[in-house]
């Protein structure tokens, strides 16, 4: 008697690990997004000329 291989199982296995990988990867993914630094205005203030030569 051959023994059956329970294909089901071993799919939600992996289903569940790439699942909680994603999961994982859009954590990092957003908590990287926030700890960047706001982007720095370079224009000259009002009330000071522009220095050109």
């Amino acid at each position: 008697m051959t023994k059956k291989k329970n294909t089901a199982a071993k799919a939600a296995i992996a289903g569940a690990a790439i699942g909680s990988a994603a999961v994982a990867a859009a954590l990092l993914y957003a908590t990287t997004r926030k700890k960047k630094p706001p982007v720095q205005n370079t224009a000259v203030p009002s009330g000071e000329p522009p220095e050109t030569d």
